[in-house]
């Protein structure tokens, strides 16, 4: 479907009301179907189509100001839907269900509503499904910052593939993920729900899921466009200050790539304002770049509320009806979750000749090709039979939960510690403390089912399996062939809280073992439920409640020591990786999932290799935020600041139990502005055991017309080896990876020297006498508090110079944006 003529004519609201206007837009090209449809529809039919219904509203809080906004939503279903209906909201998500009945009463509705309205439309449903979907009984996969740690879209694509599939066997339409938010402050509570803190990380990852749920026949949804994750000072919802540069060359391109390489059918605007316009009513964003831009043509819906925040939170809207109008002027589509302003407050104003009606049939248009497109609007539409039997945790659910739980985790530390199973003499006893050690929740995102909508619920089961890390500990030690220990488990205390009468208990255990599992971190949910998810933004980031002290009692009884943090954000742990009596290793879990405490658990042994990385910086501390590792010189350490904003482990970290070496780099010496680069480098398993490496090509633009960051991942590969084995990785990379907003706001390939060079993570060095980026002022200052250095496991290549020749190229959309590679 693409866009037609203009159409130009005065603005639809005063001045007052949306200071900017922009002429219609085109109309959708849609199918004669669809336009003889839309012909014959009022204007309460049309705006049926644009708004969602909430079924089965049970006081749970899933939304943010869900109660408020809800009253008076409640009524009879055949008289809500007496004009038809867009969207059903979560039929499945909302409490828990059986899925086979739930499947059997949706089927009859939809054929109900193609009976007994006047224009048969059966409903679009959507449902939640950032960790798999958010349903009961339904398969619990890693959260996105595993994905991220797994460098791995082809396995997230799969995943994408089983949700959807389970999603379209149900009657689901839409799936409101993936989140291509760049995380850019750990504070932020929604910091699980993001892929990670590199753009070019975030779009691949991101577009594997778009793809692999969109194969299953369901349509993606992007969120949140744009700019939520740089909420000033980590806090859900506030207003954000990104200059358009920062905009341009951080926030936009995951959601580009996904648009353009992806075909993402959807997207949601987020919550915030950017510099003071909400991004709810932004036609800048919502048609001048999606849409004019991009050539998106899909549906843009608005987030839980969104449209009403207009008024009651952002307060750029006097009622319901100028939300409305400026919401749908701006260009998006569909009112989510239900209808209080696209309904009533907006008819009044089209009747009133307020609101020109042709913005509602733009979106109507847009609203009945989706439709048609998913198949709602073909004669057989819900004339067979619903599912009798459905299985929602599968085998093969479970095994790419498994796959990616195991890929995610991350080897932070490891003083020949682990696996267990390189012990002269295997543990006979083993303690399992901690406040995650024996809780399954502590295993799944905010987004999961479990923490979403079962916490008010807990009176019923979860519906699957879902293996603790004590649980799991036996069978892995049975995996990696060693004898059985006895268990011991102890809480020690609560994730949250400053209760320390657990700490005698978890000490007693933690003494008379011969290795002692500490499992801390988060718990995950809303809105001031748990410690980390929406809403549940950190002014710390050090570990919730008294957990660093009850590790910190463990270690002082002698026992070794194996730190696993279960958590939804990075937290600053330097005790436990730096200090002077530190666990010997340490792992970090990003909500792993149904089948993380096996993977967990198996690392441990031996079973499994670590080979995750870091997908964002282990921050230093609150202070130091927001951090990102793509910053330019004065973004980091010097000599004109006292503090030190270096993370503990930078991004792109991650340890093994093998070691990986790189040699024969090999770069074209030149490209032009506008072409392909190539970069090859052998990598080798130099260690005893098999394991995967990320091989991770960085570069550096040395001289540009802004500010550039130091270093820039432009292209990764997973490359699994046996002992000794050794591949080479070529990358064929586009000059794109290399562009830039310049002092126009133009993205631009500049020509110049760039520093090319593979790296085991973004601060690795071929050798410990790199250059000192503290050394930026050329000798004028030095300060008296230099910061510290730090040498940390990893290697990396020189670094190969690359000349782009020719005039400053202007990118297009047309443009490649992704790195092929080989693997030999």
């Amino acid at each position: 479907m693409t866009e037609g003529e203009s159409v130009t004519h005065a603005p639809a609201t005063p001045p007052a009301t949306s200071p900017v206007q922009p002429a219609i837009p085109a109309m959708p090209v849609v199918s004669e179907r669809v336009r003889a449809l839309h012909a014959r529809m009022t204007l309460d039919e049309k705006l049926a189509q644009l708004v969602g219904y909430w079924l089965d509203q049970g006081g749970e809080v899933v939304a943010p100001m869900q109660g408020e906004m809800a009253a008076g939503d409640e009524g009879r279903l055949e008289e809500v839907t007496r004009h038809g209906i867009g969207h059903y909201t979560r039929v499945y998500g909302t409490r828990p269900v059986d899925p086979a009945e739930r499947a059997a009463w949706l089927w009859t509705e939809q054929q109900r509503l193609r009976r007994e309205t006047r224009l048969g439309i059966p409903a679009l449903v959507h449902e939640e499904c950032l960790t798999g979907l958010s349903a009961w009984k339904a398969a619990t996969f890693p959260t996105p910052l595993a994905w991220g740690a797994s460098f791995d879209p082809d396995l997230v694509a799969e995943m994408g593939r089983v949700i959807g599939g389970s999603m379209r066997e149900l009657g689901i339409h839409q799936g409101l993920a993936p989140v291509l938010d760049v995380v850019r402050d750990p504070r932020w509570g929604r910091v699980d729900e993001c892929i990670g803190e590199d753009p070019y990380l975030v779009g691949t990852v991101g577009t594997a899921y778009v793809r692999g749920l969109q194969d299953a026949g369901v349509h993606a949804t992007l969120k949140h466009f744009v700019g939520y994750s740089a909420s000033r000072a980590g806090r859900n919802h506030a207003p954000v200050a990104a200059g358009p540069r920062e905009m341009a060359d951080v926030f936009l391109p995951p959601f580009e790539m996904a648009v353009r390489d992806g075909g993402v059918r959807s997207v949601m605007a987020s919550y915030v304002d950017v510099d003071g316009v909400p991004m709810h009513a932004s036609a800048e964003y919502l048609t001048g770049i999606l849409r004019d831009r991009w050539g998106f043509d899909g549906t843009v819906v608005a987030d839980y509320f969104g449209v009403a925040f207009l008024e009651v939170m952002h307060r750029v809207a006097a009622d319901r009806g100028q939300a409305a109008a400026q919401a749908l002027e701006a260009g998006l589509d569909v009112e989510l979750p239900s209808g209080n302003a696209f309904l009533e407050p907006l008819a009044e104003l089209v009747r009133a000749g307020t609101v020109d009606e042709r913005y509602v049939d733009r979106a109507v248009l847009r609203a009945l090709a989706q439709k048609e497109e998913l198949g709602l609007l073909d004669d057989g539409a819900f004339a067979g039979e619903p599912p009798a039997v459905v299985d929602l945790d599968s085998p093969a659910h479970r095994d790419v939960a498994r796959r990616l739980a195991e890929e995610s985790l991350v080897l932070l530390s490891n003083d020949d510690l682990l696996p267990l199973a390189r012990w002269t003499a295997a543990p006979a006893r083993v303690a399992v403390v901690g406040p995650n050690a024996h809780r399954s929740d502590a295993l799944m995102g905010c987004y999961s089912f479990a923490n979403h909508v079962l916490a008010h619920h807990p009176e019923v089961s979860k519906g699957f399996h879902i293996p603790t890390v004590f649980e799991s500990l036996g069978g892995a030690f049975r995996s990696a062939g060693l004898p059985q220990p006895e268990l011991v488990h102890a809480a020690g205390c609560d994730v949250e809280g400053e209760d320390t009468s657990g700490f005698a208990e978890a000490v007693a255990a933690a003494s008379s073992a011969d290795v002692a599992v500490v499992v801390v971190g988060d718990h995950a949910g809303l809105f001031g439920r748990g410690t980390v998810g929406e809403g549940n933004d950190a002014e710390s980031l050090e570990l919730p409640g008294v957990q660093r002290g009850l590790v910190e009692a463990v270690l002082a009884t002698g026992t070794p020591v194996v730190m696993v943090v279960l958590s939804g954000r990075p937290y600053a742990i330097d005790w436990a990786l730096d200090g002077d009596r530190r666990p010997g290793a340490v792992l970090q879990a990003f909500f792993p999932g149904e089948e993380g405490g096996t993977a967990l658990a198996e690392a441990i042994a031996g079973a499994v290799n670590p080979s995750g990385r870091l997908p964002v910086s282990l921050p230093r501390s609150a202070g130091a935020q927001p951090y990102s590792y793509l910053h330019p010189v004065l973004g980091g350490p010097s000599d004109v600041t006292s503090t030190d904003s270096t993370p503990l482990r930078p991004f792109g970290f991650g340890l093994s139990y093998t070691t990986f070496a790189y040699t024969d780099l090999a770069v074209d010496t030149e490209v032009a502005a506008d072409g392909t680069f190539a970069a090859s480098v052998r990598v080798t398993n130099t260690g005893a055991v098999a394991g995967a490496d990320v091989v991770q090509l960085y570069g550096r633009d040395v001289l540009g017309s802004v500010t550039r960051p130091v270093a820039q991942l432009l292209a990764y590969r997973r490359v699994a080896l046996e002992p000794g084995e050794s591949a080479v990785v070529t990358f064929s990379v586009p000059t794109t990876r290399l562009a830039f907003a310049d002092r126009r706001l133009v993205r631009v390939v500049e020509p110049g020297d760039v520093e090319v060079w593979v790296g085991s993570h973004v601060a690795a060095t071929p050798d410990t006498d790199a250059e000192d980026v503290q050394h930026t002022t050329g000798g004028a200052i030095t300060s008296a508090r230099r910061s510290e250095k730090r040498d940390l496991p990893g290697t990396a290549t020189p670094r190969a110079t690359l000349v782009v020749t020719g005039d400053t190229y202007e990118v297009t959309v047309a443009d490649p944006r992704v790195v092929t590679s080989t693997v030999v």
